[in-house]
């Protein structure tokens, strides 16, 4: 007598968990962001004495920079604003 195989359990729900992970990208991104203007600011008024500074290209290069020290930071913890930001998104979206 032949039984019938059980359907297979229902995959995860992939919408929801790309939307997780597109929240949490989107949190890291936006204190990267949050970083970089803070270090922006920070550097301002700071100038450095030639010839290892100044003029067009250290001006064209800085804001580079500080969204390469900003993303360093988010991804060694930063300042802790992404998982707030991704605690509230997810709240928003009903996901939590």
């Amino acid at each position: 007598m032949d039984v019938p195989a059980l359907p297979p359990p229902p995959p995860p729900n992939t919408d929801a968990a790309r939307t997780r992970e597109q929240i949490k990208k989107t949190a890291k991104e936006f204190e990267a962001a949050f970083i970089g203007q803070m270090l922006n600011q920070m550097f301002e008024g700071v100038e450095t004495a030639a010839p290892f500074g100044g003029g067009p290209g250290e001006q064209a290069f800085k804001s580079f920079l500080t969204e390469a020290v900003a993303k360093q930071m988010v991804a060694a913890g930063g300042l802790g604003l992404a998982d707030d930001l991704q605690r509230d998104m997810l709240k928003l979206q009903g996901l939590e």
